[in-house]
C-alpha cells in the first residue's frame, strides 16, 4: 500500500468510524429504551459502551494483526484526549458543574483503575494475566453501574438522559436497523483505519504506539467530543462529564484488557514515564477539581484552558518525537 493510499484509508476510515459509531449509539439507546430500560442505565451502560466501541474494535483488530502497540496507544491516547482535549474545550465553552452523586463516586474509581493500569505496566509488559485482571475488574464495575442505574433513578444524570432521549425519539424498527448498520460499518471502518495507520507508521519509521497515541486516538475520541459539546450546549454538564468518565473506564479496563488477552506485549519505558505519567496526572487533576470536597465539583474556564494547554504540549512533544525519528 502506498503512503497516499494509506493516508486516504486513515482519513476515510476515521470519517466512517465516527459516523457509524454515532448511528450505533443512537440505535442501541433507542432499542434499550423500547425494551423498558431505565434512562440512567442507558446513559451509564449502553451509551458508555457505544461511545467506546471505536476504541474497542480498533484495538481488537490491531492486537489480532500483531500491532498491540497501536491498540495500547489508542486506549491511553483516547483517555488523555478525553480529559485534556474534550473536557478542556467543553469547560472553556461552558464551565462544567458536577451535581451527580454517581459521577462523584466514579471519579475516585477512575483514579484507582488508572493506578492499577500503571502498576501492571511497571514490569515492562502487559501479560494475559494482567489483561484478565482488567477484564475481571471491568465486569465488577459493570455490575456496580447497573446497580447504581437501577437504584438512583432520580439522580441529575438521569434527568439529563431523559431530555436527551426525548429530543430524538426513534421507532423500534429504525433503531434496530441503525444498530445493525452501525455495528457492521464499525467493523469495516476499523479494519480500514488499522491497515492505513500501520502503513503510515512503517512509511515514517515510527512506532505504531505513536500512531495510536495521536491520529488514531483523536479519531476514535470524536464521538465523545461530539457528545460532550452537544450536552454542554443543552446545559447537561453531568452528561458531558459522564461520557468521558465512562469512556475512560471502558478504555482502561475493557479495551486494554481485550488487547492483552489477544496479544500480550512488551511495553517500553517511555509508556510509563511519558504516557502513563500524563494520563495519571490528568486523571488525578480531574478528581481534585471535579469531586467537589466542599460542594458540587466544578471545572471552570481557567482549568479548562490549563487542560487544553497540557494536551497541546503533550501532542507537541509526540510530534517532536516523530520528527526526530524521521
Amino acid at each position: 500500500m502506498s503512503l497516499t493510499l494509506a493516508t486516504v484509508a486513515v482519513i476515510g476510515g476515521l470519517v466512517l468510524l465516527v459516523w457509524s459509531a454515532d448511528r450505533f449509539v443512537d440505535g442501541a439507546a433507542a432499542t434499550a429504551l423500547h425494551a423498558g430500560m431505565p434512562t440512567l442505565l442507558i446513559g451509564m451502560v449502553v451509551i458508555g459502551f457505544g461511545t467506546s466501541a471505536p476504541e474497542m474494535v480498533v484495538s481488537a483488530f490491531s492486537a489480532a494483526q500483531g500491532n498491540p502497540g497501536l491498540a495500547l496507544g489508542n486506549a491511553y491516547g483516547s483517555n488523555i484526549a478525553n480529559i485534556a482535549l474534550i473536557l478542556g474545550l467543553t469547560a472553556i465553552i461552558s464551565p462544567i458543574t458536577v451535581k451527580s452523586s454517581i459521577l462523584r463516586k466514579e471519579l475516585p474509581v477512575l483514579v484507582c483503575v488508572t493506578a492499577l493500569a500503571v502498576f501492571q505496566l511497571a514490569d515492562g509488559q502487559l501479560s494475559r494475566l494482567d489483561a484478565w485482571v482488567l477484564l475481571g475488574v471491568f465486569a465488577v464495575l459493570m455490575t456496580w453501574s447497573i446497580w447504581q442505574g437501577l437504584r438512583y433513578r432520580n439522580d441529575s444524570l438521569a434527568a439529563d438522559m431523559d431530555v436527551t432521549l426525548e429530543v430524538s425519539p426513534m421507532s423500534l424498527k429504525k433503531a434496530l436497523v441503525w444498530l445493525f448498520v452501525g455495528m457492521v460499518l464499525l467493523v469495516i471502518s476499523s479494519r480500514i483505519l488499522v491497515l492505513g495507520a500501520v502503513e503510515i507508521a512503517r512509511a515514517f519509521g515510527v512506532s505504531d504506539l505513536i500512531i495510536g497515541l495521536t491520529i488514531v486516538s483523536v479519531g476514535t475520541s470524536l464521538p465523545e467530543l461530539a457528545s460532550a459539546l452537544a450536552a454542554t450546549r443543552k446545559g447537561e454538564h453531568d452528561l458531558a462529564l459522564g461520557n468521558v468518565l465512562g469512556s475512560n473506564l471502558f478504555n482502561t479496563l475493557a479495551v486494554v484488557g481485550i488487547t492483552g488477552a489477544i496479544q500480550p506485549m512488551q511495553v517500553g519505558p517511555e509508556v510509563l514515564y511519558r504516557d502513563c505519567l500524563v494520563m495519571g496526572g490528568l486523571t488525578l487533576a480531574l478528581f481534585v477539581v471535579g469531586f467537589g470536597f466542599r460542594g458540587p465539583g466544578r471545572i471552570n474556564r481557567l482549568e479548562g484552558a490549563l487542560l487544553l494547554t497540557v494536551y497541546v504540549g503533550y501532542s507537541g512533544y509526540l510530534l517532536a518525537t516523530v520528527i526526530a525519528a524521521i
